[in-house]
């Protein structure tokens, strides 16, 4: 097996045993992005140089005799959205082209000091809105599967580095479904911590009270593993939960279910569902009974009206974060010719800078905050809110964790919604509710749809600082459908 074949888990035990150095490793992702990202545009900036001198500062440390972590000298893609010191940091918005940020993120940080070899920085919606990678001002990112359709959004160039190995890890941020979303529909796993779990501090805000840094991976233990790496209380991050990591890593060990209560949620299994992600579903519900589980159907009604809460909510906050980028400070600045005033100069940047989907959400977010408008919109949203909170509450009386489809449909083609918003916002329909209480949720491959050949994920949602039963669950059901499948869902992907 070639080195871009193996896990992180792997290649981090090859490089803290001496077998393989970290500068191989390194190089042979590296020459891999080369050989595939002319056809996936997964990375927007891939840094060589950068990667070798990580690289060997670990091999250098290793040779010293240095206790290093079990992922060091292991590659990561990052997505764009993190500060970085020594690489641009865009949002995929050309109104932050060629920026460099002052100092790095915590969760960049983080990595750095796991011992992570950062390649590069991944493509995604700018500003992190959409979920597609459409809305890239770069260009748009393919799905290893099937290049002709989207790798999912916003995070879509991390899940894409990942599925195509370019990289056995990366980095995403979820926000109504950015990292499960794409991980479902790119067949890898993703992660959305507990919020407040993983530090927002250094990362580019789209909706400060629902962004949630998370990894992405090829398997359930990767993913716990960088987890486990970069979250954990932050004082720099005044929402950062001040309480230990949960056990993920641990729990992604174990694997084991019986005895667990899995809910299925009654509303997310209807109308409007492909039929091979459903028929993936079934089966995996059934796959956790014969392991043991014991299965119950939970009604949660306010879930069905997510979606409608969120679209209000998070333009509210990103109409409100994105104010910050006024053309005086850094980045993009328009028609400052002498003879405008800061006024025109900003309307100008603002004007050219932002792209289409952006613009649309700071102008529902703004009506949604303004004056006679906002008890009857924003604050309508926040008490659904507290609804899907108190149905998540009622229902973890109940049951250990929820199961659901991650995303109603496979990955559709680049370009089909891109003319229908609500048709596009739909794709987070089932991801939507645990951004909204702040809940753990992962998305575990489960399978491939019958009518396209296109992976499906499992959701697995459990309560705030439950995301070691994420793992658990998602741990179990990856090694039952690995022995069925005689290896990962990836094996089954064409070849790039």
């Amino acid at each position: 097996m070639s080195l871009i074949h193996k896990s992180a888990a792997e290649l981090g035990s090859l490089i803290g045993s001496g077998e393989v150095s970290a500068v191989e490793v390194a190089q042979a992702h590296l020459d891999r992005i080369t050989e595939v990202d002319g056809k996936l545009h997964a990375f927007l900036h891939v840094g060589a140089e950068s990667a070798i001198e990580q690289a060997q500062a670990i091999d250098d440390r290793i040779a010293a005799g240095d206790d290093l972590g079990p992922l060091a000298g292991v590659p990561i893609a990052h997505k764009d959205v993190f500060t970085t010191i020594d690489m641009p940091t865009t949002a995929g918005s050309k109104i932050l082209q060629g920026w460099r940020p002052p100092y790095d993120a915590t969760v960049t940080r983080r990595l750095r000091a796991a011992g992570l070899v950062i390649l590069g920085k991944t493509n995604l919606d700018e500003f992190a809105m959409g979920s597609s990678t459409e809305n890239s001002a770069y260009g748009v990112t393919r799905n290893p599967w099937d290049l002709s359709r989207v790798p999912g959004g916003s995070s879509g160039g991390s899940s894409a580095a990942v599925a195509g190995y370019a990289a056995p890890l990366s980095t995403g941020t979820d926000t109504g479904g950015s990292i499960r979303q794409p991980a479902s529909v790119t067949g890898i796993v993703g992660m959305k911590p507990t919020y407040g779990g993983s530090s927002r501090y250094g990362l580019i805000a789209f909706a400060s009270s629902l962004d949630t840094p998370g990894p992405f991976a090829r398997n359930v233990l990767d993913a716990a593993l960088l987890h486990e790496a970069f979250s954990g209380h932050d004082p720099m991050d005044s929402t950062s939960i001040d309480a230990p990591v949960p056990g993920v890593v641990e729990a992604a060990r174990q694997g084991d279910v019986a005895g667990l209560r899995i809910g299925v949620v009654k509303e997310f299994a209807g109308e409007g569902y492909q039929p091979g992600v459903l028929a993936r579903f079934q089966e995996s519900v059934e796959l956790l009974e014969s392991l043991g589980a014991k299965i119950v159907e939970v009604s949660c009604p306010s879930f069905t009206t997510a979606l409608p809460a969120y679209y209000l909510i998070a333009p509210s906050e990103c109409s409100s974060n994105l104010a910050r980028f006024d053309a005086m400070r850094y980045g993009l600045r328009v028609g400052d010719d002498g003879t405008r005033s800061a006024e025109e100069v900003m309307a100008l940047t603002r004007a050219a800078g932002f792209g289409p989907e952006v613009k649309r959400r700071i102008m529902l977010g703004t009506y949604a905050l303004s004056s006679g408008y906002y008890d009857a919109y924003y604050g309508q949203a926040q008490k659904v809110r507290t609804l899907i909170a108190r149905d998540f509450e009622a229902a973890f009386h109940q049951v250990d964790v929820l199961v659901s489809p991650t995303t109603p449909t496979t990955a559709f083609p680049i370009g089909e919604r891109a003319d229908d918003p609500i048709a596009m916002y739909l794709a987070d329909l089932c991801t939507i509710p645990a951004n909204l209480a702040g809940n753990a949720a992962i998305s575990v491959p489960c399978g491939l749809a019958d009518e396209d050949g296109l992976p499906v994920g499992l959701q697995i949602m459990a309560p705030v600082l439950g995301d070691d039963r994420c793992y658990r669950v998602g741990a179990a059901v990856e090694r039952a459908l690995e022995e069925r499948w005689g290896g990962g869902l990836l094996s089954k992907a064409p070849t790039l």
